[in-house]
């Protein structure tokens, strides 16, 4: 049970074989054992998941099963939880317990799925490492002195030492997608807006959206499936009709044409990964799908583009964290300024007001014009280059990550070579396009490499197909950390 998709959980828990309660302390048990060293999880909520496992028994029982329904899942940190601990990462939110349930908690709740608990994350999502956590990193399960990825990491984790057989994660600028190609799983961010993020604690609220992590396209399509849906409290979120994700995942592969953007298989691509990614796109070939190269000619400035846009949200919506309401107050303070500043300094981490500093300042007067307006002109012209690029081919494919997971503490004191690693995945973010990340082999050192497909705006469903037919003649995806 352990490493089965979903689709055998589903038929075990519908023929009696296991019970949703079973199934849950089965992982919880699993969590207990292995977390003490992954740190993949913040909170475990034991209680919580056997409640559930319970309501999910009797549904099954009275034959109003769904596809979710008694399935174990773990939730990104950044997701409100009514009455669990919700923390983001942060000393700021250390004490936080939600009173409300994020659009995407409700829905999967709704869907009979089970919570097993919180997972550890970079600090309110900045962070491409998971070291920037403050409850310390999660740790890659293939190589445990690695890093995972992040922001997501310890989804990410969860889902690849099975602790979880799905999870959800954000993306603002490859949060889910990098950690899944760091360790070895499926992670996809669908189009902005298709999965509301009322109750997902923002970063930068033009740039995240809510992804979903499985060991296969075919469990992520399930979990996509129940996450997607208009809601009227954000505003953002696209009124469009339910989609199933899973409808079209074993369409043939014969035709399709894979763009090979040029920008992305030059310089800056460690030799194994790009042995990894070339054997990958054979295997594509072989499936009956045909490769053409395209030009994305700003890619190379969606870094930069991103350290303005992203710093400069963070900015603004991290101001609310200000020790009044909610979250971290410091014990002793002069004045009211003073207890601002205070609660501020000791809550917050170094990244994140590393990254409130340059955002206030790329805000400021006087230098508006000459970084923030600049910055969103330049992701005007990145999504224009991905339009270009879409009338001559259906998907566009890449290297997720430069390299396989690094060491634990081994970019920590470069800021710049950390940002790095998300070059593959920022520009996505910036255009608002859908993009996923699978299993496509390993690298020298026997970590894994991933592969992500983006898709033109709402092509999801043509990703997952690729990526499903892909890993129905590979297995990669079903290889586990030993």
């Amino acid at each position: 049970m352990i490493n089965a998709p979903l689709s055998e959980l589903r038929r075990a828990l519908d023929a009696r074989e296991i019970s949703a309660v079973e199934l849950a302390t089965l992982f919880l048990d699993r969590i207990d054992a292995a977390n003490p060293t992954l740190n993949a999880f913040i909170t475990v909520d034991r209680d919580g998941a056997l409640a559930a496992a319970r309501e999910a028994d009797a549904r099954i029982a009275a034959g109003t099963a769904g596809p979710l329904t008694g399935i174990p899942l773990a939730h990104k940190d950044v997701f409100c939880t009514e009455g669990v601990l919700t923390s983001c990462g942060s000393k700021m939110l250390a004490n936080f317990v939600s009173p409300y349930d994020a659009h995407v908690v409700a829905l999967l709740k709704a869907a009979g799925a089970v919570m097993l608990g919180k997972t550890n994350m970079d600090e309110f999502a900045m962070g491409s490492s998971n070291e920037n956590s403050h409850y310390g990193p999660a740790r890659n399960p293939w190589n445990t002195d690695r890093i995972p990825g992040g922001s997501s990491g310890g989804s990410a984790v969860a889902v690849a030492a099975r602790l979880a057989p799905i999870a959800t994660g954000t993306d603002t600028g490859g949060s889910v997608r990098q950690p899944a190609a760091l360790t070895g799983v499926t992670g996809i961010k669908p189009t902005y807006g298709v999965c509301s993020r009322y109750g997902m604690v923002a970063y930068a609220s033009s740039l995240d959206q809510a992804g979903a992590f499985g060991a296969t396209a075919a469990d992520c399509a399930a979990l996509l499936t129940a996450m997607a849906g208009f809601d009227p409290r954000d505003s953002t979120s696209l009124e469009r009709p339910a989609e199933d994700y899973t409808r079209e995942l074993d369409r043939p592969l014969d035709g399709l044409r894979i763009g090979l953007p040029k920008e992305f298989f030059g310089p800056g691509m460690a030799d194994d990964v790009r042995a990894a990614v070339d054997a990958a796109l054979a295997e594509y070939r072989k499936l009956g799908a045909t490769t053409v190269e395209v030009s994305l000619p700003n890619a190379q400035l969606a870094i930069p583009a991103y350290y303005v846009i992203a710093p400069a949200e963070a900015s603004s919506n991290l101001s609310r964290f200000d020790g009044v309401r909610y979250g971290h107050r410091a014990a002793e303070y002069g004045d009211l300024a003073d207890m601002y500043e205070k609660s501020r300094a000791q809550g917050f981490g170094a990244e994140v007001k590393r990254r409130i500093l340059v955002g206030t300042y790329v805000l400021s007067h006087g230098y508006y014009d000459a970084y923030y307006l600049k910055a969103q002109k330049l992701r005007r012209l990145i999504a224009e280059d991905f339009r270009a690029a879409f009338t001559q081919c259906d998907v566009i494919a890449g290297p997720t990550s430069p390299t396989t997971a690094w060491a634990i503490g081994e970019k920590s004191d470069d800021p710049v070579q950390m940002y790095l690693s998300d070059i593959y995945t920022i520009a996505v973010n910036l255009a608002g396009l859908p993009g996923l990340s699978h299993p496509a082999g390993f690298g020298a050192d026997g970590l894994p490499v991933g592969l992500q497909l983006i898709g033109d705006y709402f092509a999801e469903n043509r990703l997952l197909n690729a990526a499903h037919r892909y890993q129905q003649a590979t297995d990669w995806h079903a290889r586990r950390p030993g």
